[in-house]
């Protein structure tokens, strides 16, 4: 039996040695690191990007070989004690993620919707159905829960359902017939 099926390739995470810019903040970037990683397998390979240029990178990605991408990882923030005066995180900024940056990655998805034909896993904020529903509906074929199930364990299973419900109250027998069916 094998280890996995595929693999998530997160090119958002910083590159120490590059004075911590994210390897895939650059269409160059993320393709070679796409490139090195097809090149050791055939299984499907999705990554995760950083929230910068999605379209112009997604395209990159796309040409070195990708079969999915997960838009978007988290955003840079700060967060400061006000009562110490110092980071409530372990660095002075850090990624932030979850509720508030939702809609940031909604935008996203729509904008590499746009720019590739590949499969992309929405990211970012999923805490309901209607969470689920928007990025669906912007271009994803798919989406990630994440602090939603810090929150309630059971959280996929109500989002699934809530989704589910959502797809019906839209009087569709198949998802995948509302996928990128946001209207401008």
């Amino acid at each position: 039996m094998p280890l996995a099926a595929g693999y998530e390739i997160n090119v958002s995470c910083p590159n120490i040695a590059a004075g911590g810019a994210a390897m895939g903040s650059t269409p160059e970037g993320a393709s070679s690191v796409m490139a090195a990683c097809r090149k050791v397998t055939d299984k499907p390979l999705f990554v995760k990007m950083a929230p910068v240029n999605v379209a112009e990178i997604a395209k990159a990605l796309e040409t070195a070989g990708a079969d999915g991408l997960s838009v978007i990882n988290s955003i840079q923030g700060m967060a400061i004690d006000v009562h110490t005066r110092k980071s409530r995180v372990a660095k002075p900024k850090g990624g932030l993620s979850g509720p508030l940056c939702h809609h940031i990655a909604v935008r996203m998805v729509w904008e590499v919707a746009q720019a590739v034909d590949i499969p992309i896993n929405g990211v970012g904020g999923v805490m309901t159905g209607e969470d689920a529903a928007e990025f669906i509906l912007a271009g994803a074929t798919c989406v990630s829960v994440g602090m939603a199930n810090f929150v309630d364990p059971c959280a996929s299973i109500k989002i699934a359902h809530e989704l589910e419900a959502w797809a019906e109250s839209q009087g569709v027998k198949d998802i995948n017939e509302l996928v990128g069916a946001f209207e401008c």
